[in-house]
């Protein structure tokens, strides 16, 4: 979401009334976002008040306010992966929007069981990027922005999780094929 330059610039400058403006015009964002790593109300409740919080705290060091919710997005992400360590769970990714949206790529039709199965199997590193690519619309810029590596990596990483994708996926139609 772009944001008034003047009202962030206002908000690092300490005014409280103009970042409480930033956080309400993204607080539908956090939700939803927060709501699909975490999987639950109260969890996602939770990562946005810590998320809030150390935004509050940490808007003086934001060196460039156009960025702002890359930001906020940023800060969202590690808290909803901390709050996932700590109970030592597994990311919650929405199966069907995912679906969606590979389906497009791909005239297949992906049974999500074989889905779930194959993106678990994937390292976390190009779970994330096939995730943040598919389900939350990034570019590739701002997922290179949000997980803290090169563009170039996030290019490598998104290339190679969807060969692997494709290859557990072909892997688990055949063996599916073989038992019925």
């Amino acid at each position: 979401m772009k944001h008034d330059l003047y009202t962030v610039k206002r908000a690092i400058n300490g005014d409280a009334d103009a970042f409480e403006e930033l956080l309400i015009k993204e607080e539908k964002m956090l939700y939803y976002k927060a709501l699909s790593y975490v999987g639950k109300k109260e969890d996602a409740l939770d990562a946005i008040q810590e998320t809030a919080c150390k935004a509050f705290l940490a808007i003086g060091q934001l060196r460039s306010p156009e960025y702002f919710s890359t930001w906020l997005f940023r800060i969202l992400i590690r808290e909803c992966y901390s709050l996932l360590r700590e109970r030592d769970q597994m990311i919650v990714y929405e199966e069907s929007e995912l679906l969606k949206k590979i389906d497009r790529k791909q005239d297949e039709e992906i049974d999500s069981f074989h889905l779930s199965e194959a993106l678990s199997r994937l390292n976390s590193s190009y779970q994330t990027t096939i995730i943040l690519f598919y389900y939350h619309d990034l570019s590739i810029k701002d997922i290179a922005e949000v997980m803290e590596k090169p563009v170039a990596t996030v290019i490598t990483n998104l290339r190679r999780a969807r060969k692997k994708l494709k290859s557990e996926l072909e892997r688990s139609y055949q063996l599916n094929e073989k038992v019925t």
